[in-house]
């Protein structure tokens, strides 16, 4: 099966994806008061039939992760990219003062798998007998399952999961940049601001009380504008895009006004498509991506600007 059949398979019997991400456990009587304090999102809303999308940032709002969080009986989890093991548990750690409150870092101890799921678990004859979370990572309706590596390899899982086609990263890729999704190291870094990445359609309550970064978050909410803002970009001749391409109007090629931060092939537009941030007052509605390098013209690529998703 090539990439383009099970691509379109996805769509029609859904697919089973492995998920390197770092795991943390937080334990204790104000475990969902704590977290309330820490994240974006609000914590006292999730149920145990549900993933939330959060984020984590430092007092001036700037981003230190994005995050899911799920609610077990005692216990919450939160997983993030694998290259924030450290820092997401010395930040959340920080502010553990008086709290009845443990975290510990689990990664080793589970294993996160995500089920695409195109009809809802009703049109699945032989689903395992573990508990699943409805979650969106994808942009697309699905369930994340935390098992056991016992659980992982035994057969009830195996059976289950050999149903399903398994998706590599490449193409979980793709289907996060046509969901217009982004991620730690390419679009979200340390000096991203949520409402830059588009997070507050995600990850963002401005209906809950005071966590650390709220004022940044909700005075950027009343000012109505970032300097830059997450969108996407189709190649309109065809010609392959790279993440770290500049871009540039037409009528103005020495002056840089954004960059291309993701990029793949989209099975679904059957166009290359790319993910990247533009700054704020740019009305043009074709722009020209060029290696970061170029100084020229002649490697151009016309681009369109769109409103992310690529696919709603």
């Amino acid at each position: 099966m090539n990439r383009s059949e099970l691509y379109a398979r996805i769509g029609s019997h859904g697919a089973i994806a492995a998920l390197d991400r770092a795991v943390f456990k937080l334990t204790g009587a104000d475990r969902v008061r704590y977290l309330n304090g820490q994240v974006s999102n609000d914590v006292r809303k999730l149920t145990p039939a549900e993933t939330m999308h959060a984020c984590v940032m430092t007092a001036k709002g700037k981003m230190c992760a994005d995050i899911f969080i799920t609610a077990g009986a005692d216990h919450l989890l939160v997983d993030a990219d694998p290259s924030l093991r450290e820092s997401v548990a010395a930040r959340l750690e920080r502010y553990i003062i008086s709290d009845d409150v443990t975290l510990e870092d689990v990664t080793e101890e589970f294993f996160l798998a995500h089920h695409l799921d195109p009809h809802g678990s009703a049109s699945v004859t032989n689903e395992p007998p573990f508990t699943k979370r409805k979650s969106r990572r994808y942009g697309r309706d699905g369930w994340d399952f935390f098992l056991t590596p016992e659980e992982h390899s035994g057969v009830e899982w195996r059976k289950f999961a050999n149903g399903f086609p398994t998706l590599d990263g490449e193409l979980l890729e793709t289907l996060r940049i046509e969901a217009g999704l982004p991620r730690w190291g390419a679009e979200l870094g340390e000096e991203i601001l949520p409402n830059e990445a588009g997070l507050e359609k995600t990850a963002i309550d401005y209906h809950k009380g005071c966590y650390i970064g709220q004022e940044v978050v909700s005075r950027l909410k009343s000012v109505g504008h970032v300097n830059k803002q997450l969108r996407g970009f189709i190649s309109t001749a065809g010609k392959p895009l790279e993440a770290g391409m500049s871009l540039f109007t037409p009528d103005a090629p020495d002056r840089k006004i954004g960059w291309l931060t993701s990029a793949t092939c989209s099975f679904a537009l059957e166009k290359p498509i790319a993910l990247g941030y533009l700054k704020r007052g740019t009305a043009a509605e074709t722009l020209n991506a060029r290696p970061a390098n170029d100084a020229g013209t002649e490697n151009a690529c016309p681009v369109l600007v769109i409103e992310l998703p690529f696919i709603p």
